[in-house]
């Protein structure tokens, strides 16, 4: 079966809880104490659009780029595409195996070893026991983590955690590729493998969606960028043209004998046998 998504007129609508913490124990806690009705119906809780009116067709080949101002959707489309949230209105059809990469540590258990959760999340992410212990060591080395292995993963660093997630999630051969700029936060050294890793992932999977804000990223895995803002689609076409729109989106609007500079540009997708 060909690897495919398949946004249609997506939307997805969140309810602000003013005052309270938007973690995910306090959600858990928040649904045991108060009834569906009263939570629905409770003033006070303004509803906002993170993602609206959204429509995407990816297919074998496509290197998608995401880009836009914080809070403009794009990590929340991710999360759409990867079934972890579930849109408020249009149809997502996703065929093929994913992989998403959005958030560090995601599945860890805090009190197991570094070990214990490599097994854990291989079989999150497909893998088979035998084969995350055939290439355990491998895995630790990668992750410069060899004499970590027995550690319980709670005392481990963001860093440690992030490079544990990435050489994990870079063990399977996916056909979608989701990075939510999973490994910005390594150091130099972890980072320059980290991308000569990437590009062997890369290959090997038949769609990649990679948010960033490092616009060298972007150019470099690409072929396709669509730019979100306040939660819309506004461009969709090619890598140059689409940094230049979120250029103008966010950087400072300048003096014009026209009085137009700073206004945004209105929503622009190309055709097709323009984004190869």
């Amino acid at each position: 079966m060909s690897a495919s998504v398949d946004l249609k007129n997506v939307s997805l609508k969140f309810r602000r809880y003013v005052g309270q913490s938007s973690g995910l124990k306090e959600a858990v806690l928040r649904r045991f104490r108060e009834p569906g009705w009263y939570r629905v119906k409770k003033p006070g809780r303004p509803e906002f659009w993170g993602v609206r009116d959204v429509s995407l067709f990816l297919r074998e080949g496509d290197r998608l780029g995401i880009i836009g101002h914080n809070g403009a959707g794009k990590s929340t489309l991710l999360k759409i595409i990867s079934r972890i949230y579930r849109p408020t209105l249009g149809e997502v059809t996703v065929r093929g195996r994913l992989a998403p990469l959005i958030e560090i540590g995601a599945g860890f258990h805090p009190e197991l070893t570094g070990r214990e959760n490599a097994f854990l999340n291989g079989a999150i992410l497909g893998l088979r026991r035998k084969v995350v212990e055939e290439r355990m060591q491998d895995i630790f080395t990668f992750a410069e983590l060899a004499e970590f292995i027995d550690m319980p993963v709670k005392y481990y660093s963001t860093g440690m955690y992030m490079r544990l997630a990435f050489t994990l999630a870079t063990e399977i051969s996916p056909d979608i590729l989701i990075l939510d700029e999973l490994y910005a936060g390594g150091d130099i050294a972890f980072i320059k493998k980290a991308n000569e890793r990437l590009d062997q992932f890369v290959e090997r999977s038949k769609i990649l969606i990679l948010v960033a804000h490092e616009m060298d990223y972007i150019r470099r895995f690409c072929n396709r960028v669509v730019v979100m803002d306040h939660g819309t689609l506004r461009f969709d076409g090619a890598p140059e043209q689409a940094i230049r729109c979120y250029q103008e989106l966010v950087l400072p609007p300048q003096a014009s004998p026209e009085g137009s500079a700073g206004q945004a540009p209105p929503v622009t997708k190309e055709t097709p046998h323009e984004l190869r």
